[in-house]
């Protein structure tokens, strides 16, 4: 698979690819959301994608926020099926003291966040995505070496064929430049379960 073959949903304004990088400049009022908690649906964020039918990879990328400054601003990345059922990880931006490394689950047209506090200092964050089947697992890391799990989640719509990618947006009133480079699909390291045997189907 080659990160190349990615395509737009909904492609940003400005932008800029090339062989090492992408950049995107956020728009505001641009977000990925549904229903839970705000009751409100959101689903204009640019995203930056490709399908594959593979049920066992990893997907890399490592992240640039240095421009934001805004609450709410974030960039990560996303496996988007369609308005109602996706997910994303990032850094969003929240005031000069912290911001939050979270991910967001969503399935059947609701959005769940995950999230812990770290300090808005921090402006560069590297993903790694893994799918087995219809799971995935969501890792972050700060040096692109040692990752910390963040998310294991089951996808009801991702069936064989999937698309994910990166994303970038501003929800409220703002702008910055997210930067993307070190993209890299692999063989999936997220390794079978070696503990507990499955339940017997019956």
């Amino acid at each position: 698979m080659k990160f190349q073959n990615a395509k737009w949903i909904r492609a940003p304004k400005n932008y800029l690819i090339t062989e090492d990088r992408i950049e995107i400049i956020t728009e505001p009022r641009t977000d990925l959301w549904q229903n839970t908690y705000y009751h409100f649906c959101n689903d204009n964020a640019p995203v930056l994608q490709m399908d594959t039918d593979e049920s066992f990879f990893s997907f890399v990328v490592k992240t640039d926020f240095s421009e934001s400054k805004h609450r709410f601003d974030q960039c990560g990345i996303v496996l988007y099926l369609d308005a109602k059922n996706w997910l994303k990880a990032s850094v969003e931006f929240e005031n000069s003291n912290f911001q939050h490394l979270g991910a967001v689950v969503t399935n059947n047209g609701y959005s769940d966040w995950s999230t812990t506090e770290i300090p808005s200092d921090i402006k560069s964050m590297w993903y790694r995505l893994s799918r087995r089947e219809n799971d995935f697992r969501i890792e972050s890391s700060l040096d692109g070496i040692n990752y910390s799990q963040m998310r294991i989640c089951h996808m009801f719509k991702a069936e064989k064929k999937i698309s994910f990618g990166i994303y970038a947006c501003s929800p409220e009133e703002s702008s910055f430049k997210a930067v993307f480079t070190n993209i890299s699909i692999t063989e999936c390291v997220w390794k079978s379960h070696d503990g507990q045997q499955p339940d017997k189907i019956i």
